[in-house]
C-alpha cells in the first residue's frame, strides 16, 4: 500500500461475540465510524484531496447526501484551504451543521445527489476549484484499499466473506482493489443496498449500467441514481454477491447494532449489518452461494455521520408505520 496519503487512522478491527453467535462463526468488525470525519470516505478522499488540492489550491467543490462532503470538508480544513459542499435538498440540519462546523460552505442544489452534482461541476469550472467526486475516481479506490491493507495485517486469517454497503461504488471498488493487492481476490464479496437506493442491483439485473428514476430509499447515503462503470465491471467477478433489504431491516439492524456494540451508525450502514441480522447470510449458505462452514466474516462498518437519536426516531416513525411502502417484493 505504497503512497496512501490523507488523514484517516487505522480503525479498529473488533471482535462481535453477539454475532458470532447468529451466525455460529467468528465476525470482525472493521470499525471505519471511528473515522475523523464519521465514515469511511476520509480514506479515499483524503487521498485525492492531497494529492489533486494540496495547500496551495484556490479549494475543493464536492457534491454529497453528506458522507463526502464531510470527509472533503475536513481535508480541505486540514489543509487549510477553502471548501464548497453542494447538498441535494432536503439535507439534515445535523450535516449541514457539521459541515459548517468544519469551515465550509453548504449551499443546497436540486433533489437528488446528481442535481447537486451538476452544479458542482459548474462551480469548478467556474471558479477554478478542485472537484471531488464522492465515489468514481482511482484515487478514491486507492484511498479506500488501504481497508484490506489493515485486515492483511490484522487478521488471524484469510476471511470467509467481507460484507459492505454500496452506493454508488467507491468502496466496494476500493475493497476489490484491496483484495487483489493482498492476495485475497476471490474472497466472497456481499454487496447490500437497500430497495430504492439499488442502483448496482438493478444494473447487475439488466446486465448494463442503469440509471433510477428516484431515490425512494430513506438510506439517502446509498442515493446515487447510477453506481460507477467500475463497480459494475467488478460485480461481474463470480464471488460478488449482491443482496438487498428494505429499509426497515437496515433500521432494525441499526438498532440492534446500538444494542449489542453500543454504537450508532447511518441506514445506509444498517444495509450491511442487515445481512447478520436478518438472515441473509444464513439464506445464501443454504442455497450454496456462500460457504458452509463460512469461517471468519468482516463486516465493514461504513458509519456515517447523518444520524442522531432524534433522526433515529423519525426513522423509526417512518419505516415502522403501517402505511409505510418498504420497496420489498412483495410491496411493489
Amino acid at each position: 500500500m505504497p503512497g496512501i496519503q490523507g488523514f484517516h487512522i487505522n480503525s479498529p478491527l473488533v471482535e462481535s461475540t453477539a454475532m458470532a453467535k447468529r451466525l455460529g462463526t467468528t465476525v470482525y468488525l472493521k470499525m471505519e465510524s471511528s473515522q475523523p470525519a464519521g465514515s469511511f470516505k476520509i480514506r479515499g478522499i483524503g487521498h485525492l484531496v492531497c494529492k489533486l488540492a494540496g495547500s496551495n489550491s484556490h479549494g475543493v467543490v464536492c457534491a454529497s447526501g453528506g458522507n463526502a462532503g464531510l470527509a472533503a470538508a475536513y481535508a480541505a480544513r486540514k489543509l487549510n484551504i477553502p471548501a464548497t459542499i453542494i447538498l441535494p435538498s432536503p439535507s439534515l440540519q445535523l450535516v449541514t451543521e457539521k459541515l459548517q462546523d468544519q469551515g465550509a460552505t453548504v449551499k443546497c442544489v436540486g433533489k437528488v445527489w446528481d442535481d447537486a452534482n451538476a452544479e458542482a461541476l459548474r462551480l469548478a469550472e467556474s471558479e477554478n476549484l478542485v472537484y471531488i467526486p464522492p465515489f468514481d475516481h482511482p484515487l478514491l479506490w486507492e484511498g479506500h484499499s488501504s481497508i484490506v491493507h489493515e485486515l492483511k495485517a490484522s487478521l488471524p486469517c484469510r476471511p470467509g466473506a467481507v460484507v459492505l454497503s454500496v452506493g454508488g461504488g467507491g468502496l466496494f471498488c476500493g475493497v476489490m482493489q484491496g483484495l487483489d493487492e493482498v492476495g485475497w481476490g476471490s474472497v466472497p464479496v456481499l454487496c447490500m443496498e437497500t430497495f430504492g437506493a439499488d442502483c448496482l442491483n438493478a444494473a447487475i439485473k439488466a446486465g448494463h449500467l442503469v440509471t433510477l428514476p428516484d431515490i425512494t430509499s430513506e438510506a439517502k447515503c446509498l442515493g446515487a441514481k447510477t453506481a460507477c462503470s467500475a463497480a459494475f465491471e467488478y460485480s461481474k467477478r463470480s464471488n460478488v454477491i449482491s443482496e438487498l433489504v428494505t429499509d426497515r431491516q437496515a433500521l432494525e439492524a441499526v438498532e440492534l447494532f446500538l444494542d449489542e456494540e453500543r454504537v450508532l451508525v447511518e441506514l445506509a450502514c444498517g444495509a450491511s449489518l442487515a445481512a447478520v441480522y436478518s438472515g441473509v447470510i444464513q439464506r445464501l449458505q443454504d442455497e450454496g452461494r456462500l460457504p458452509k462452514p463460512l469461517g471468519l466474516l468482516v463486516v465493514i462498518v461504513c458509519g456515517g455521520s447523518g444520524v442522531s437519536l432524534a433522526q433515529l426516531q423519525h426513522l423509526r416513525t417512518v419505516c415502522k408505520s403501517e402505511n409505510y411502502n418498504s420497496h420489498d417484493p412483495v410491496n411493489s
